[in-house]
């Protein structure tokens, strides 16, 4: 029987298993609900979907495992998770004992951009940023195939960075739950393209209303969503301007809005520090599998 890769993706409303087989096609795949707030029924539930996976497709070997948050260097605890029960656990220790073999872990966004590095939007590509636009905003790194963590456990965590080339009526910006105000993330996520649109016209919308009613004629929904252009264009040249990437992949919700992928390019040229701008800028080709299929792929062929 061939191996088979494992991966996970444990999100704050879902928990995910698949088997990958080496040509990247999943064998095997069911999701749980994460049980809320409960640190020792999520590590339950995601021993139970292994048990469950192996049951069906036979004894594999290691585990990956894509989480929000990430790992602290220095004390190898989680933090910086929005599922908050997992914050200052020792995620990969207990899961490794509970599982009884070897787990790596990564953020949510690095996994999308190393399934999307691996074999989707930039396959073949020299370096990829990967990008999640959703409840969140994050993103990940891959270079030359491999995922660039940083020494601090951070690469690629642009979403609390400020809005670049702020206006005035954009400062200080609305509040973010890391404690800042201002940043990416209260402007690009969902929820905050959402509730700009409410604060400058007096009702929310959820991003998917808001492109339907642009389509439709509406003005307002129209101005929203092409301030929100704009505020990614500008965001996303300062990524360009730092890492210089071949491709720039889309995910989370947001990435299908589809006109993203024809405007936005147009509008950052006028914040890159070069005379062109030959960076792609793609939807994801694995959709929403991306997280899951790069949590597999954080063991390498050979191991």
């Amino acid at each position: 029987m061939q191996r088979l890769r494992i991966g996970v993706d444990l999100g704050g409303t879902k928990i995910e298993a698949a088997a990958l087989d080496p040509a990247g096609r999943i064998r095997w795949r069911r999701r749980r609900p994460t049980p809320q707030g409960d640190y020792k029924a999520t590590l339950s539930a995601v021993a139970g979907l292994i048990a469950e996976l192996e049951a069906d497709v036979g004894p594999q070997g290691a585990v990956g495992i894509g989480t929000p948050g990430s790992l602290s260097p220095a004390d190898g605890r989680m933090r910086n998770a929005n599922s908050v029960c997992l914050n200052g656990r020792r995620l990969d220790r207990d899961l490794q004992r509970i599982l009884e073999r070897p787990v790596r872990l990564a953020n949510d966004a690095d996994c999308f951009a190393l399934s999307e590095a691996r074999d989707g939007a930039g396959t073949g590509a020299q370096s990829l940023f990967g990008v999640i636009l959703g409840t969140g905003v994050g993103g990940g790194i891959v270079v030359d195939g491999r995922l660039l963590r940083g020494s601090n456990g951070i690469a690629g965590e642009w979403g609390h960075n400020p809005l670049p080339w702020a206006r005035e009526d954009e400062l200080p910006g609305p509040p973010c739950y890391c404690g800042k105000s201002g940043c990416i993330e209260t402007f690009l996520s969902g929820p905050g393209l959402s509730a700009d649109h409410a604060r400058h016209f007096g009702q929310a919308f959820s991003p998917r209303d808001l492109a339907q009613r642009a389509t439709a004629g509406d003005a307002e929904a129209e101005a929203s969503l092409t301030l929100y252009e704009d505020r990614l264009a500008r965001a996303l040249a300062t990524v360009i301007n730092l890492l210089d990437p071949e491709v720039i992949v889309l995910g989370g919700g947001l990435s299908n809005l589809e006109r993203l992928y024809s405007n936005v390019p147009r509008l950052w040229s006028a914040h890159v520090f070069s005379d062109c701008v030959r960076t792609r800028l793609s939807p994801p080709v694995h959709g929403d599998s991306g997280g899951i299929r790069g949590a597999a792929w954080l063991w390498g062929d050979s191991e």
